[in-house]
């Protein structure tokens, strides 16, 4: 056990009050940037996995608005017309008789990346990727918004 003198107690008041050295700092400092730069690689990934869920969602769900509007309709929306004739009725020929829309419950704007959704209808020029038997198909182009890529670039597609 140790007795705290007068004297003692100014020394260890000094040793207490001196605070941290400069090297000291640097490295507290190299440390946080590391960890929080692999925190940030991290948050990376999940988002542009996210993202990837999302696309594939939207599809699922224009897929079925799609049937929907073939079941009132006798006929998917044409190429010209677009995935928009399931929100407004369209005003391009053919001109569906019997629309009862909107079939989605919000206006389609873009893809997660912020593309357009590319909708192939079977017996267009577009539609060579289309697998046989297939009416329609659409295509997401992923994170760099062009075709083929791998990881969160790769094409999404709703026959796959």
């Amino acid at each position: 056990m140790r007795i705290i003198t007068r004297k003692n107690f100014r020394e260890i008041r000094k040793k207490k009050d001196s605070g941290f050295t400069f090297a000291e700092t640097l490295a507290v400092l190299a440390v946080t940037a590391i960890l929080s730069s692999q925190i940030g690689l991290g948050a990376h990934r999940m988002i542009e996995k996210a993202r990837v869920a999302a696309a594939k969602t939207e599809i699922e769900q224009l897929k079925l608005s799609l049937q929907s509007y073939y079941a009132d309709c006798g006929s998917f929306p044409t190429e010209e017309q677009g995935l928009m004739a399931l929100w407004e009725e369209p005003l391009l020929y053919p001109l569906p008789e019997n629309w009862s829309g909107p079939y989605t419950d919000k206006k389609i704007v873009s893809d997660p990346w912020g593309s357009q959704f590319l909708y192939l209808i079977r017996g267009s020029a577009s539609s060579s990727n289309l697998p046989e038997g297939l009416p329609f198909g659409i295509v997401c182009l992923g994170a760099d918004r062009t075709e083929g890529g791998e990881g969160c670039d790769k094409d999404i597609f709703s026959w796959e």
